[in-house]
């Protein structure tokens, strides 16, 4: 049995029979972490074991854990500063922030991969425009060429670490001011408007090698009246076409409240995936979790099932503890503990 396009949640911070039923289901491809999964560095290690050991093809794990207000893991874990840090850093010393953003994507990919995490859900390729609540300091810069070369760097560094990269959220979340978790957001701007802008990090860490997408729940009236996750337009037309990627396309949940104009959890799903996504992903709704895998009926393409089996992690990863005797690991880490710390306090231009 192959993975399947679902990814979903998990109770606590051990399976439960419920967990175990729905990650055996057939439609089931991965599972993503959150912070009430997690109490120890050694637990986290057990848990995903565990449902790696479910299934005759592993299922993919996953998390949100790109710094600052998002990372899942803390105690036991490097503290990742909110990339906004590196963006100030970048102001003053490009190369600096280069460096420090690339031994930042290594140290979150290798932490998280010595815990049998496959990858997380970053980076972040939103412009900052300085009125989203949602995105905020989530943001690099400003500027798209400067979160695209900062973006880069920890491309690279998560290559190294031995983790795949994800960015979101395509085609830009940053110029709403609304939170496509509680609304649904209203991007009235031309396509030109974003295609000089938002979609130049996109646009270059496609050609960076950039591995997987995931779309914004956010509507763009000018170029569809579709959110971005549920639009062919965008999906298959810009992404795929215009921009050539040819990676790996998650949904962003389907039960956020962004997501709610495509009707009933089956038809979200469904939605998405005619979209053009890969797969779709249903979270903190175990009852939405178990509507949509006895509703939905799709027949994985094999393109599909490829792009999902390459998001698996690399082999091969060290234990924290023996992570904890590298020389160069313990270098990256006082280096990414001096961000925010050292850098100069001013705002980005």
């Amino acid at each position: 049995m192959g993975l399947g396009p679902v990814m979903l949640d998990v109770v606590g911070t051990r399976l439960t029979a419920e967990d175990e039923a729905r990650l055996k289901h057939p439609l089931v491809g991965g599972v993503i972490l959150f912070k009430r999964n997690y109490e120890s560095p050694a637990q986290l290690a057990e848990l995903t074991a565990v449902i790696h050991a479910l299934r005759p093809t592993p299922l993919l794990i996953s998390v949100d854990h790109e710094g600052g207000r998002v990372q899942r893991f803390r105690e036991g874990f490097t503290r990742i500063p909110p990339m906004r840090e590196l963006g100030r850093i970048w102001d003053h010393h490009p190369q600096r922030a280069r460096h420090l953003a690339q031994q930042t994507g290594y140290v979150l990919a290798v932490e998280l991969r010595g815990c049998g995490v496959d990858f997380s859900f970053t980076p972040v390729l939103d412009m900052d425009y300085g009125q989203s609540s949602v995105i905020g300091d989530r943001a690099f810069h400003s500027d798209p060429q400067a979160i695209a070369e900062l973006a880069h760097n920890l491309l690279l560094g998560l290559q190294q670490g031995g983790m795949h990269s994800v960015g979101k959220h395509f085609p830009g979340h940053g110029f709403v001011a609304a939170d496509s978790h509680l609304a649904i957001p209203v991007d009235e701007r031309a396509f030109v408007d974003i295609e000089m802008a938002d979609l130049v990090p996109f646009r270059q860490m496609v050609d960076f090698g950039l591995t997987a997408v995931m779309p914004a729940h956010v509507i763009y009236p000018a170029v569809d009246n579709r959110p971005a996750g549920f639009s062919p337009v965008w999906l298959k037309e810009v992404l795929r076409g215009q921009l050539g990627f040819e990676g790996c396309i998650f949904s962003d949940d389907l039960s956020m409240e962004g997501a709610t104009v495509a009707g009933g959890i089956v038809e979200r799903a469904a939605a998405a995936l005619n979209a053009g996504c890969d797969m779709v992903l249903v979270c903190n709704r175990p009852d939405l979790a178990d509507e949509l895998l006895a509703g939905l009926h799709w027949q994985m393409p094999l393109l599909s099932r490829a792009r999902i089996t390459h998001m698996r992690g690399q082999p091969h990863a060290m234990t924290l503890d023996r992570l904890h005797e590298q020389p160069g690991f313990l270098k990256a880490l006082q280096e990414v503990a001096s961000i925010g710390v050292s850098s100069p306090e001013l705002p980005l231009a």
